[in-house]
């Protein structure tokens, strides 16, 4: 397994890189390759072609992985396929880098569910029914479909929640107490009112 840590977002509405805003002495990104590597897995951090020199900054360029190219795909789902690309054999467990909130234990219910069983292709939380497709492990094997769905033509929305849809998904509820960890921070009012 490896962990992905998801930056390659366009920061619009916070008007910075989210990864690299400083919490505590270290960045967003930081912090939750941090929390991946409670798992003792390596963790590499997701990012897109414009992002690269700001993050070589404060990541190895080894631990980095940009867009591919190749896919003519933008967000999320662009960062999960080219990590499964260049670790085509390994799951993946990505967390986005603005859930500055996360914490390892909510992460381990997922890590604990993955180890299981593999009859899934993905395990994923649910906040009040709906997804939460940025926190999440997808298996290989799930990943190598989307691919081959993806060079038929037939991912239609590219979106992450679009991908969940043609996988076998084992969906995780979230206890009342985890739901808070999974705030999305997107503008600098979120920040202060985390």
């Amino acid at each position: 397994m490896v962990g992905v840590v998801l930056c390659g977002g366009q920061s619009v509405r916070m008007g910075n890189d989210k990864g690299l805003i400083s919490s505590e002495g270290i960045t967003w990104a930081q912090a939750a390759a941090s929390k991946l590597s409670a798992f003792e897995i390596p963790v590499c951090v997701s990012v897109n072609e414009q992002q690269f020199a700001s993050y070589a900054e404060a990541f190895s360029n080894n631990s980095l992985i940009t867009d591919n190219p190749a896919l003519q795909l933008h967000g999320p789902i662009a960062g999960v396929l080219s990590a499964h690309l260049e670790y085509p054999l390994q799951n993946i467990f990505v967390l986005a880098c603005d859930m500055p909130l996360m914490d390892v234990k909510v992460l381990s219910r997922l890590y604990n569910a993955s180890l299981e069983t593999d009859a899934y292709d993905a395990f994923i939380f649910t906040n009040n029914d709906e997804p939460e497709p940025l926190c999440g492990i997808y298996l290989a094997k799930g990943l190598v479909s989307i691919l081959d769905v993806y060079h038929k033509g037939l991912l239609t929305k590219h979106s992450m929640k679009f991908m969940l849809d043609n996988l076998n998904v084992n969906y995780i509820e979230l206890t009342d107490d985890e739901k808070r960890y999974f705030k999305n921070i997107n503008t600098h009012a979120d920040i202060n009112g985390a």
